[in-house]
């Protein structure tokens, strides 16, 4: 849901859009989710065990960055000559995202280490429940850009620092 999310913002920042964006952030995003409980599984409990203390925090951090950037960006005065965030899906951001939203799937890999037969399904399930989820996402954002009156880049930013924090305060067990 995370990705599905910030696939949404994107979409929502997007003025229009190819569909070679749409399926380069949802890609992104699927291989990203499924990819994240293999290196966990192939890597032990051991490496699971470190990350799982301070995912939350990576994640957070990163979201936090990228979506305060976004404010910033949507709080300057646009300049006619040149539009704000004319490729809001560059490879760097989207795969900064990537890592942002997945990172706590890290840890999951280990759940599978007792049932190593059932790891392929499993992280092949998520990669593509994840993609089809941020293709719809984009689409679902740009549908409401076309709705909005405001300047959407500043929504995007409150959407990433929002997941950040729910991240967050679910791994500390505020929620």
């Amino acid at each position: 849901m995370d990705c599905f999310a910030v696939s949404v913002g994107k979409g929502i920042c997007a003025k229009k859009i190819k569909w070679k964006y749409v399926f380069r952030i949802a890609f992104l995003f699927g291989l990203f989710q499924g990819v994240m409980p293999l290196i966990s599984f192939f890597a032990g409990s051991g490496f699971s065990n470190i990350i799982k203390d301070y995912d939350h925090w990576i994640a957070f951090i990163l979201l936090l960055i990228i979506g305060l950037k976004m404010l910033i960006e949507g709080f300057k005065p646009i300049n006619p000559d040149c539009e704000r965030d004319k490729h809001p899906f560059r490879w760097k951001n989207l795969i900064i995202l990537s890592i942002a939203t997945s990172i706590d799937a890290l840890a999951t890999g280990v759940i599978f280490i007792p049932f190593p037969q059932q790891i392929w399904l499993v992280t092949g399930l998520i990669g593509i429940t994840s993609f089809l989820f941020s293709f719809a996402g984009v689409l679902i954002g740009l549908k409401f850009h076309r709705h909005m009156k405001f300047n959407v880049e500043i929504l995007g930013g409150v959407i990433l620092i929002g997941i950040g924090t729910k991240i967050l305060l679910e791994h500390l067990n505020l929620i």
